[in-house]
């Protein structure tokens, strides 16, 4: 199927980046999911190439990279493992909250280490008692003549643990009359006094992706670090969720890519009762199936990529995509084990590491549930 938003220049660097994965991550990646992180000498290679935010603009070391460029790294990087998703994350969800709300002091300072690997970004929303609902977040910053003093944990932050700067979503007015007017943003870096981090969280999948639990006990940031105007956090948040979700979207149909791949590839050489799998009635109507739902979501998706490009507003769209198409991921991912038998429940096969690792895609960037939400209320309903 033609992606009209894929030029020849795109498939060039697509060429450029699976040699270099190909080099660089797969001969390591198992050994990085026992360490349960990706190593910084890593994102520092990754930099070197050009693979980290190739979307900024040259003065800061970038090529002002188009978006699908974007699409290209998250598509090549799930190849590797839903665990890089800590990449994307750097790419297309932190750091372009600083290109779009940061001063020019703040992004001179910021973007060009992010750029070349020697920072690597998180951003904090979740907390123990907030998840989805973003406006009951505890974490207060409060002014204090030219500082903020952060008070408050988040929890399940992706880059946590190896993370330079981290984007932190406060109240910075506890008291007004909207929740959703008294949240601000924050960049606080990781040597700040006072702010700790916690042990890696054990998932159940994304092993590499390291995932921990940040701590704010009386954090003095400057008034320099606030990001953007007070009290429009909330605001931002919302503005920059469309490309969030709709990453978590590119990721899930290339997962669902991959993992039909691996099983037609696996039932053909698989033999039962004298003939190979592929040949059964059954197989052939499960990945037919899939199939046709993998191409029906990629079209979908595809089709907002360039609506969004265009930057038009498709909220509803993303959200109807990211529950479809992780739903989908989540399916594809148990029929396809169910093909592989009982060798697709055994470590050394790829389907049962990808079966572990699309779980959580239907939980972060915001629920299924409450996409859903989300859908219904633009349609009117309440």
């Amino acid at each position: 199927m033609e992606r009209s938003f894929l030029k020849e220049e795109h498939n060039i660097f697509r060429r450029a980046l699976r040699k270099f994965l190909e080099k660089e991550a797969v001969p390591y990646f198992e050994q990085w999911e026992r360490d349960q992180q990706v190593p910084r000498s890593f994102w520092k290679k990754a930099g070197d190439q050009g693979f980290l935010c190739p979307w900024a603009d040259e003065k800061y070391g970038a090529i002002n990279a188009d978006f699908g460029y974007s699409v290209v790294i998250n598509e090549e990087f799930e190849r590797i493992g839903t665990a890089m998703v800590g990449f994307g994350l750097h790419n297309d969800i932190v750091m372009p909250y600083i290109e779009s709300f940061g001063t020019e002091t703040q992004k001179e300072r910021w973007l060009p280490g992010a750029i070349t690997g020697d920072l690597i970004s998180a951003i904090a929303m979740t907390e123990p008692g907030a998840g989805s609902d973003l406006a009951s977040i505890k974490t207060t910053a409060i002014k204090d003549g030219d500082e903020y003093i952060i008070n408050g944990e988040k929890t399940f932050i992706t880059n946590g643990y190896t993370a330079d700067l981290v984007v932190v979503v406060c109240k910075t007015n506890p008291q007004a009359d909207s929740p959703h007017k008294g949240v601000s943003l924050f960049v606080v870096e990781a040597d700040t006094p006072g702010f700790t981090k916690g042990k890696k969280l054990d998932k159940v999948g994304q092993h590499a992706n390291d995932t921990c639990e940040l701590i704010f006990e009386d954090v003095r940031v400057p008034a320099g670090n606030l990001l953007g105007e007070e009290g429009k956090g909330f605001y931002y948040l919302m503005d920059k969720l469309q490309q969030e979700r709709l990453m978590v979207g590119i990721q899930s149909i290339a997962a669902t890519e991959i993992m039909l791949d691996l099983t037609v590839e696996y039932v053909k050489q698989r033999k039962a009762f004298g003939r190979s799998i592929s040949q059964f009635q059954n197989t052939q109507f499960k990945l037919a199936e899939m199939n046709t739902e993998f191409q029906i979501g990629r079209a979908f998706v595809d089709r907002l990529i360039e609506d969004h490009v265009s930057g038009k507003d498709v909220v509803t769209e993303v959200s109807m995509a990211k529950w479809w198409t992780t739903d989908l991921a989540k399916k594809v991912a148990g029929e396809c084990m169910q093909l592989h038998g009982g060798y697709g429940y055994m470590e050394e096969y790829e389907i049962a590491r990808r079966y572990r690792d699309v779980a959580v895609s239907s939980i972060y960037a915001g629920t299924n549930e409450i996409m859903k939400v989300i859908i219904a209320k633009n349609m009117g309903l309440k």
